[in-house]
């Protein structure tokens, strides 16, 4: 009888259509734009694998094998591109297996070939961190100074800085308030004197009202990601640095702070390591 049900409410139903109402189950759980835009982009890779058309009955643990064969045999495709497309194809068809369109399955993402991320050495960090002739620079980079040390001060994520605004920092109390985080928990982190004053030398040059975003576009909206990791590239290979990216500070902020015997349970709140990932909400 449980199976008859399973193959009622499978009946006619294709791979798209359980995808697309996989999505819809989405946006009403309120997840992020960016967590939608990824699964709908995993999904464009998906089809490629496994027909559209496909029946979703059809669909199991063998359908899951298949296609981690085929996408290992992609030159392109790393570990960690399988282990995504994996683990979102799982996460779809644990889904239909709520819905009832499947039968139970348990399914195995492959492992990540981990690579350790390489920090900044301390004669790199000294050449990023020297502060520009403020009569000589372009505002650009001179923001790109403010968030460069922003980043090793506080360690917080890329998304959670790009969301940061004006009013969200507490110069009387030392505090940074974070309200874009990756478990939607909001958090505050310390502010410390070095940062404090570059902070508040940044606002008077920037200006703007407290709703504001900290670290803005020329047109003072809020910046985009694709343009704060082209600048941080630019900034850093235009002072010889080629390393770049908002997680290497993140991995160097943990460095530092070990290094320098901080409190790990502190660490931990600040760099918010939390099992709860939020594509698996």
């Amino acid at each position: 009888m449980k199976k008859l049900m399973k193959m009622t409410l499978a009946t006619e139903k294709t791979f798209k259509d359980g995808c697309e109402e996989y999505l819809l189950d989405c946006k009403a759980r309120n997840l992020r734009e960016g967590t939608l835009k990824h699964y709908n982009d995993t999904m464009k890779q998906l089809y490629k694998y496994i027909p559209e058309d496909t029946p979703i009955e059809d669909l199991n643990a063998t359908t899951f094998r298949e296609f981690i064969v085929e996408m290992r045999e992609r030159p392109e495709i790393n570990s960690q591109s399988l282990n995504t497309y994996a683990r979102d194809l799982k996460t779809i068809m644990y889904f239909f297996v709520r819905q009832n369109y499947i039968d139970t399955v348990k399914l195995d993402v492959p492992k990540v070939d981990k690579k350790p991320i390489e920090t900044y050495t301390d004669t790199e960090l000294q050449t990023l961190l020297k502060k520009p002739n403020l009569k000589q620079c372009t505002f650009t980079e001179y923001k790109m100074w403010v968030m460069t040390n922003f980043l090793l001060s506080t360690g917080v994520r890329q998304k959670s800085l790009l969301n940061i605004k004006i009013k969200d920092l507490d110069f009387d109390s030392e505090l940074i308030n974070i309200t874009h985080t990756k478990n939607r928990k909001a958090l505050i982190i310390p502010m410390n004197s070095d940062i404090k004053k570059i902070l508040q030398e940044y606002i008077r040059h920037r200006g703007g009202e407290k709703d504001d975003f900290l670290f803005c576009n020329i047109y003072g909206k809020q910046l985009a990601k694709s343009t704060m990791i082209h600048t941080l590239l630019e900034y850093n290979k235009a002072r010889g640095v080629e390393k770049s990216g908002t997680h290497r500070y993140r991995h160097t902020f943990a460095k530092k702070w070990v290094l320098m015997n901080g409190n790990i349970v502190t660490l931990q709140k600040i760099l918010l390591r939390t099992n709860n990932r939020e594509r698996s909400k």
